[in-house]
């Protein structure tokens, strides 16, 4: 329905009407960002891992902290999984969520900024101190028609945060980023930037190199807050893992089950690559693609990306919305050359996990990829309750 009427209302007046909600929220909890000294990390991957551990560095520097991301919403002591199925919530939920950091007596609030976020002008009337680039690959490019205006709609959060900078110089977009004013800049990398492996040492417990990035990032966070070093190597050291991002799920069994939200063509060849340094006999793979006319492009190249790293995949639905998930699926496998490796389609995502666990003989790994820690699924746009590391581990338990 809500795509019907789009069709009827000109662009400009869905923007406006954006923007207006925008506002309202803000007037509504008497916009409390200025409260708050605000963070906002963008990028295509990373936004969440930077979020939580540059905020648990500011927690071992004895602030008081929120945060609002797709994994987890935080305000101070209290966390609980995201429920929303979307990384930053509706214009009044987030000025309610920030309202509520401001009655107990947070100083940061942490925010992942999204670039169809920023379409519907979501961070609007939110006054940015600190904003954080963590990298750029294509993705919601039918959503913007380019990458270029991907780019663009992730450097309106830029161009509206004038105090702060914090940018990953080894991306190969990071001069764009560079080009908007600040009062302070700060860069990282692993070569190069105001912080790198070269000159730091740090110790993490996260698996991968893109959780490097993440690390150099988020201490630049703390740097930046007037942190020391050694509060932020303490902080990291304490974090054992971030849930839904390669979070291994051990309930006995004598393989490994790996639960990630790798839903890109970027974020696959990283969990993949991760995946076949680890100590296996075969991989199993289990995934999907969402609907709703979502990146339609990637999902042969997600099938070709599993196909070559694989030793067997199973095809399911993740969030069709209304699209039929036997063509997504069938989109997927389009992208598979590789004839020797055995698709098993089973459109029922517990049926698939369970079909993978069996399949499963030991030292085996097997990547439940697509959803990480959402909390439900989209079905004929219809919501149901769904969470992949439940389930995971319930069909372990059987």
């Amino acid at each position: 329905m809500k795509k019907i009427i789009k069709k009827f209302i000109p662009t400009f007046s869905v923007s406006w009407y954006h923007f207006l909600l925008a506002f309202l929220g803000a007037i509504w909890h008497r916009f409390p960002s200025k409260k708050l000294i605000v963070i906002g990390v963008t990028g295509t991957k990373g936004k969440s891992t930077v979020v939580n551990l540059a905020g648990r560095i500011l927690e071992e520097a004895g602030f008081k902290v929120g945060w609002i991301s797709s994994l987890t919403l935080k305000i101070g002591k209290k966390e609980w999984l995201n429920p929303y199925h979307m990384t930053m919530p509706g214009r009044f939920l987030i000025q309610k969520f920030l309202r509520e950091m401001v009655n107990e007596k947070c100083k940061y609030a942490l925010i992942e900024v999204t670039s169809e976020g920023i379409l519907q002008h979501r961070q609007k009337f939110i006054d940015f101190n600190v904003a954080v680039f963590t990298n750029l690959a294509p993705e919601h490019i039918e959503a913007h028609g380019s990458f270029e205006k991907y780019r663009e709609a992730k450097g309106k959060l830029f161009a509206a945060t004038k105090n702060t900078h914090i940018i990953n110089l080894d991306d190969e977009n990071a001069d764009y980023f560079l080009k908007f004013p600040a009062k302070k800049k700060y860069t990282y990398g692993l070569n190069r930037g105001d912080i790198n492996t070269q000159n730091s040492k740090l110790k993490i417990n996260l698996l991968g190199e893109f959780n490097i990035y993440n690390a150099l990032a988020a201490t630049c966070v703390g740097f930046s807050q007037g942190v020391d070093s050694e509060t932020c190597k303490k902080a990291l050291e304490k974090i054992k893992g971030i849930p839904g991002r390669m979070e291994i799920i051990d309930e006995g069994q004598d393989f490994t089950v790996i639960v990630d939200l790798a839903h890109t063509p970027d974020s696959f060849e990283k969990v993949f690559k991760l995946a076949k340094d680890l100590p296996h006999n075969k991989i199993i793979s289990v995934f999907g693609s969402a609907g709703g006319g979502r990146d339609k492009w990637k999902r042969p190249e997600l099938g070709r990306i599993a196909a070559e790293h694989s030793d067997q995949i199973i095809l399911t639905n993740e969030d069709s919305y209304e699209e039929d998930p036997l063509v997504i699926l069938n989109q997927i496998e389009s992208g598979i050359k590789n004839s020797r490796i055995p698709i098993i389609k089973i459109l029922d995502r517990r049926e698939a996990i369970r079909k993978a666990f069996q399949s499963a003989q030991k030292n085996d790994i097997v990547l439940v990829l697509g959803k990480g820690t959402e909390q439900t699924m989209v079905i004929n746009s219809k919501k149901i309750h769904w969470d992949d590391r439940g389930v995971v581990k319930e069909e372990l338990k059987k």
